[in-house]
């Protein structure tokens, strides 16, 4: 029988690495899950559309008749061509492929076929775009690629609330998405995310800011809340004593959220950063066994106050310092992992019982692809056994 790992010991390395586990996860952790595109505001007109890439696939949500949200996949039913470019923008009324000028309207209805009598005959009822799944919560938008998979009520719960709280509906982008590649498996990623012990290590000046009362928690399906409270103590850096200087009174909030910090990742590959001034999402999209694209990008409720701004501006500033930190980290870990494919090379120690969140993740991916119990990489057969088990 293959040995299998400990349960104390999180994944095996060569899940960090290996092909055909990233085709696995792909069919099976990835396709069913539910992915955010953007928020509304960001395509609130008619034929305003958003686009983006993921593993393999392009998506597309365009505000259509009656305000309604449509998403497709965002491919031409003709000859395969992408349709649209722009992470964001307009279409007008109608979407044109640039390949050979089929033509949607805003539902994805073909609507246009030049040269049409060469076709005939031709259904184009049949030949719609590809809708996909869409939900919204608090504003934000949000996409399911597969089948399968938990209810978006039940993916939302752990957030729902919050959003209200936070008034997220009425919120607009503070600035363009951010793309940043890491080269990195996307797991060494989500696992940083939610690592509280590099915190005092690594990261001086968040460490400054929230570490007496930095706390983690895990919820059901796959979802883990860190919360904090931001305030001031002995030698703290400019950036920090600037924002909890600056940082004004958020009055629609409790009193007890007016300086909170709340960090919240869901499974497989999503996070949001709670702060009292904006709310920021981190989608960790997987381009290969060792490359991941984070995508991000911040939402604020409208606020001209001198402080506000300054206090937005100084939290980008803390939060850039951290992200050149945590790539680093992350980097050394993906090189470490790398070593396992070697004879004597990495092999992982034990998991503290305060990493309740890297210990939870390990053992939900463990129960959606069995194979990563095993200690050593699969066989080919191992694999072509996994991939003939239905997600």
């Amino acid at each position: 029988m293959p040995t299998e790992i400990d349960d104390d010991r999180g994944l095996p390395p060569w899940t960090y690495w290996d092909d055909d586990f990233f085709a696995l996860e792909r069919e099976a952790v990835f396709a069913p899950s539910w992915q955010i595109v953007c928020h509304e505001s960001d395509i609130a007109e008619r034929g305003r559309y958003a686009s983006f890439a993921f593993m393999g696939d392009l998506v597309l949500v365009v505000r259509g008749e009656n305000s309604r949200l449509n998403a497709f996949r965002n491919v031409c039913r003709h000859r395969a061509a992408r349709l649209l470019d722009e992470p964001f923008g307009s279409c007008g009324a109608r979407i044109v492929c640039p390949y050979h000028a089929w033509t949607y309207d805003l539902e994805g209805r073909l609507i246009g076929v030049p040269e049409r009598a060469g076709y005939e005959p031709i259904d184009l009822k049949a030949l719609s775009l590809i809708p996909l799944e869409l939900k919204t919560c608090g504003g934000f938008v949000f996409v399911r690629l597969g089948a399968g998979g938990e209810s978006f009520e039940d993916f939302s719960a752990p957030f729902a609330e919050e959003f209200e709280r936070y008034r997220t509906t009425r919120m607009k982008a503070l600035g363009r998405i951010t793309l940043r590649e890491r080269a990195v498996n996307w797991k060494v990623a989500t696992d940083n995310y939610v690592d509280k012990l590099h915190l005092p290590v690594a990261h001086d000046g968040l460490n400054s800011l929230v570490s007496t009362s930095y706390a983690l928690s895990v919820r059901p399906n796959g979802a883990y809340h860190i919360t904090s409270q931001a305030a001031s103590r002995a030698g703290q850096g400019r950036s920090v004593r600037a924002y909890l200087k600056y940082l004004p009174s958020v009055d629609h909030l409790p009193e007890d959220r007016r300086r909170h910090w709340v960090y919240i990742k869901l499974w497989p590959n999503l996070a949001f950063d709670i702060y009292p001034d904006q709310i920021d999402f981190m989608q960790f999209i997987p381009l290969s066994p060792t490359r991941t694209l984070l995508r991000e990008i911040s939402y604020a409720l409208p606020d001209e106050r001198r402080e506000m701004r300054a206090a937005r501006y100084l939290n980008w500033r803390i939060n850039r310092v951290v992200n050149v930190e945590d790539k680093d980290l992350i980097e050394r870990v993906q090189a470490g992992y790398e070593t396992a494919r070697l004879a004597g090379g990495y092999a992982p120690g034990p998991l503290s019982r305060d990493e309740i969140c890297l210990k939870d993740f390990a053992d939900r991916l463990k129960r959606v692809l069995p194979i990563a119990r095993r200690a050593e990489r699969p066989s080919p057969a191992a694999f072509a056994a996994a991939r003939a088990v239905p997600p």
